[in-house]
């Protein structure tokens, strides 16, 4: 999945000159046949794209799928997805490229787009976090709900109650006060659940709710009808934290760690206290790209961590002036800048 989100940054940031970037979609069990005998006929449609420069990047892109797509005998078991198109930042220099792979989930829907951009809605939605909790922190006070999507924590509502405190105001009975109190925290659970069944109802992914704070309120909530009876079934525990707000939510996800063994935050935890542990006994730990590198080289690494926003390519660069060539390792985003070091002039990306 890393992998993908990748792939899908990098076509997102292409922005065609003209309609000229494709994109196919093929579902799985479709007859690769007629798909190709569809673009053979987009390719006679295309002849009439006005635009000299337009028409024949068009063709071009075309033509590369069509005979990408005669390399397969059948349709790969869960689809098939093509994208092709001049990518060039310069105008009068094409640079027509393709990128073809079949999908980790079974595609259903069958889509053949010319445009500016690259059709890549169906593929965000197989990366989306597939795991998702609600999470609510409450006590008098105030309250926040949030969601935690895969490892990240994301607040959507902060409430401000208006639940006077414990002590008799002047001039009042003990009683009226507390019937005036207890109504102020029943609407407020209320408020709170109503927002909370409005914003839970709406994720599709929602595996369950865990609710926390720091006092008595929490179980009340729980146990009244305050959720929407569908999301009272998923209500997972209840947990004491010593806070509510943002810091509150991040308490809790710490604090249901029993409850959240699935996911992919507590795994992720779990690794990295374990790396820290070693690292802080000297331990079997290495870090940074070369010790990395060279402990997978040897066979010597038992478990990788990658951060989501390490993004470095292998490529093969070549000075067209004196004919040098070399192999790096390089952040992705600063590849196709290297200079030769003896002619001063703009390495080309041979390969990657």
């Amino acid at each position: 999945m890393l992998k993908l989100k990748k792939l899908i940054r990098e076509l997102a940031s292409y922005k065609g000159r003209h309609t000229e970037l494709v994109s196919v979609y093929i579902p799985a069990g479709y007859n690769l046949v007629e798909v190709i005998n569809q673009l053979v006929q987009e390719k006679s449609t295309a002849m009439n794209i006005k635009s000299k420069t337009t028409r024949k990047n068009v063709l071009d892109a075309l033509e590369k799928i069509i005979q990408h797509l005669r390399l397969f005998r059948k349709t790969p078991e869960n689809g098939l997805v093509v994208f092709c198109g001049n990518v060039s930042k310069v105008e009068g220099k094409p640079d027509v490229r393709l990128w073809s792979f079949e999908p980790p989930e079974k595609l259903k829907t069958k889509i053949y787009w010319c445009d500016q951009v690259f059709v890549l809605e169906p593929l965000e939605e197989m990366v989306e976090e597939k795991e998702v909790y609600g999470l609510i922190v409450l006590d008098a006070r105030d309250a926040n709900i949030g969601l935690l999507k895969g490892k990240r924590i994301i607040p959507l509502k902060h409430f401000e109650s208006t639940v006077p405190s414990k002590s008799v105001k002047g001039g009042m009975s003990q009683r009226r006060y507390d019937r005036i109190r207890e109504d102020a925290i029943h609407e407020f659970l209320k408020k709170v659940g109503e927002k909370a069944s409005e914003l839970f109802l709406k994720e599709k992914n929602l595996k369950g709710i865990i609710v926390g704070g720091p006092g008595p309120l929490k179980e009340r909530f729980v146990e009244k009808d305050y959720l929407h009876y569908q999301l009272k079934k998923k209500v997972l525990g209840v947990k004491d934290t010593s806070y509510t707000g943002e810091y509150g939510l991040e308490e809790l996800v710490e604090r249901a760690k029993d409850l959240l063994e699935e996911a992919a935050i507590s795994k992720e935890r779990d690794l990295l206290a374990r790396f820290f542990s070693e690292l802080k006994k000297d331990g079997k730990v290495v870090y940074g790209y070369e010790d990395t590198l060279k402990a997978l080289e040897m066979g010597a690494a038992e478990t990788l961590l990658i951060s989501e926003g390490f993004d470095w390519v292998r490529v093969r660069l070549k000075c067209s002036q004196c004919g040098l060539t070399e192999t790096k390792d390089l952040p992705r985003r600063i590849a196709s800048d290297q200079v030769c070091e003896k002619c001063k002039k703009t390495l080309a990306v041979e390969e990657s």
